[in-house]
């Protein structure tokens, strides 16, 4: 038995939802696909599959035993595309789309190095909060918040952890004090990006506590420089993802409130189209930002702790 072919097939059933599909977009015959998944069944000594005449569904070993396939077939893939790459020089354009809570403050300044190294690649970069179709817009990369929704076809992978944290100017907090608890902000002029969601309420966060903390808007926008100028003004108290608070709190613009606490943690995913196949231009960029970022749980724009 081919186990590794077996596993791609096995894979590509799931995908497709049934053995006929899965052998149309492998060109396989239906008998050889459900070979495949018997020998693996076999070999395993256990069901992964449970089939009736008009579904498929995963027994819990498959959904497991599949989370490690995927796995271990993007490696192999990923390998694959290394090599196939690394005679090729990477250049033409390349076309990335980022959320600009990452973009402005953490992209941009990385532009300048990635291009340093790559000579020969044209880099042509958008910035929305748009959900976009990376395929059907012509990008060649993106990278999302986790709030944003990413088309299960495409290729995600976690290049760090972004944490919501609430901010204000020390203007501002000599002027109202500042919250010592969660339940004080009811008390304060709060700044909201316009989530309707986040209007009346903000989540706060401390391990495994969680509360619910009524609040008064005193500016809605759904603008994050607008909320953040007005911070900086002393306007009030701003909730901010870490990565896109700039050097906010390093130069003391902005001082942290309740930094024991957090409102939620945010993935920033590197999405693109496929494993296979990917062009030296793609590659050269993929190394290059998890090189940058070389712990996806990690929130490198707040202190250890």
């Amino acid at each position: 038995m081919d186990r590794l072919q077996s596993m791609r097939v096995f894979s590509k059933v799931v995908e497709q939802g049934s053995f006929a599909r899965a052998g149309s977009a492998l060109a396989m015959s239906n008998a050889v696909v459900t070979r495949h998944v018997a020998d693996l069944e076999q070999h395993l000594g256990a069901r992964l599959l449970n089939r009736t005449t008009r579904r498929l569904s995963l027994t819990e070993t498959g959904r497991h035993y599949l989370e490690r396939v995927r796995s271990i077939l993007g490696d192999i893939d990923d390998a694959d595309a290394i090599a196939s790459s690394a005679a090729q020089r990477p250049s033409g354009t390349l076309r990335i789309y980022c959320h600009p809570g990452f973009g402005r403050g953490q992209l941009a300044p990385l532009l300048p190095r990635f291009a340093a190294e790559q000579p020969d690649i044209v880099l042509d970069v958008t910035m929305s909060d748009r959900n976009v179709d990376l395929v059907e817009d012509g990008f060649d990369v993106g990278i999302y918040l986790g709030i944003q929704k990413i088309d299960p076809s495409m290729v995600a992978r976690r290049l760090a952890t972004s944490s919501v944290i609430l901010c204000a100017a020390p203007a501002y907090l000599a002027r109202r004090g500042t919250p010592a608890t969660p339940r004080e902000l009811s008390g304060h002029d709060c700044l909201n990006y316009a989530y309707e969601e986040l209007r009346h309420h903000w989540p706060m966060r401390c391990g495994d506590k969680e509360v619910e903390v009524p609040i008064v808007s005193k500016l809605i926008s759904n603008n994050a420089d607008v909320l953040r100028h007005a911070a900086i003004a002393g306007m009030g108290i701003v909730m901010r993802t870490s990565c896109a608070l700039d050097d906010d709190l390093e130069s003391g613009r902005l001082v942290r409130v309740l930094p024991q606490f957090y409102s939620r943690r945010l993935a920033i995913i590197l999405v693109y189209p496929s494993r296979r196949q990917l062009s030296a231009k793609v590659r050269s960029f993929i190394d290059f930002m998890v090189g940058v970022f070389p712990d996806p749980q990690a929130d490198p724009w707040l202190p250890a702790g």
